[in-house]
């Protein structure tokens, strides 16, 4: 297995990330030539008038920054460690796979249940590529 493999979901996930700040660009965008916001809205972030379809975009974006900083620092350091296997490499694809779900469910029909449990068993995987490195440099 090469040990780059695990740089794919890496981009990918990149991607999708940049993705989504075009979609808030857009929401933004539209929203404003419809009258529904002003900039003003956006003085201090987004204030309680901006409209949920335009805010519910940003909040994806922000969460795709947050807990998946520990999965690119987790994807580094395999890569540079030289423990990149076959399973850390599916468990990226599907963190990523997950992360996007969580994404589409959030902005589409956003029920909470359904957008938690994308969300939550996407940190397994986290959880799972943290517990094999940390094996890995452990033992």
């Amino acid at each position: 297995m090469p040990q780059t493999a695990i740089l794919l979901p890496v981009m990918a996930l990149m991607g999708w990330t940049f993705l989504i700040l075009l979609l808030i660009l857009w929401r933004r965008v539209r929203a404003g030539l419809a009258g529904e916001v002003r900039v003003s809205d956006f003085h201090c972030g987004e204030s309680e008038n901006v409209p949920d379809h335009v805010r519910l975009a940003n909040r994806n974006y922000m969460n795709l920054l947050e807990l998946p900083v520990i999965f690119y620092a987790l994807a580094i350091i395999l890569y540079v460690s030289g423990n990149v296997d076959g399973t850390c490499v599916v468990l990226g694809w599907v963190y990523v796979a997950l992360r996007i779900a969580h994404s589409v469910i959030s902005l589409t029909w956003n029920n909470v249940l359904h957008r938690l449990a994308a969300f939550a068993a996407s940190n397994f995987c986290v959880l799972g590529l943290w517990l094999k490195l940390l094996a890995a440099i452990a033992f």
